[in-house]
């Protein structure tokens, strides 16, 4: 059986205690300090790749309802004119669609005959958003690496010849 301790060696004891906490002072602090950077990077690029993301499924979005735009009759004197009419139509709607966040997006129309023995004409929306250029939040250091240069996004709608004048 162990003797009681008496009051001089609790006293002692609770001093070292106290010792102890007035050492580890501070050390919370100090982790807190050491770890930040690290939780704000990932958070960072957690927040920077999910507005890319955002950007391009703007792009896709605004490229195919231009596509279904180009299904919308346009007055015309010729079939490549009809063609070109319907295609600068497809662009004015996706840019239209496009959001603030994508604004600055470049629009290309074109057309070709596809399809089964060529007859049938495609229309096609193309839309390029320099991501380089103008990056939707400033990118910390070496994080550019792993940034796209451009984003993009096409969509095509087929049209018959029969119903494009």
């Amino acid at each position: 059986m162990k003797p009681p301790a008496t009051k001089p060696a609790r006293a002692s004891l609770k001093r070292i205690q106290v010792c102890r906490a007035r050492a580890q002072r501070g050390s919370t602090a100090i982790e807190f300090a050491l770890l930040f950077p690290l939780f704000f990077t990932v958070l960072y690029v957690i927040v920077t790749f999910s507005l890319i993301f955002v950007a391009q499924q703007n792009l896709t979005l605004a490229a195919e309802e231009g596509a279904r735009a180009a299904l919308n009759w346009q007055s015309n004197t010729s079939l490549q004119n009809a063609l070109v009419n319907r295609g600068n139509a497809a662009c004015a709607a996706a840019k239209l669609m496009i959001a603030t966040l994508a604004q600055s997006a470049q629009c290309t129309p074109s057309s070709a005959p596809c399809g089964p023995g060529n007859a049938m004409q495609c229309v096609n929306v193309s839309l390029t958003y320099n991501y380089q250029a103008n990056p939707l939040v400033p990118s910390l250091p070496l994080m550019s690496f792993t940034l796209p240069n451009a984003l993009s996004s096409s969509a095509t709608v087929q049209l018959n010849p029969e119903n494009i004048q």
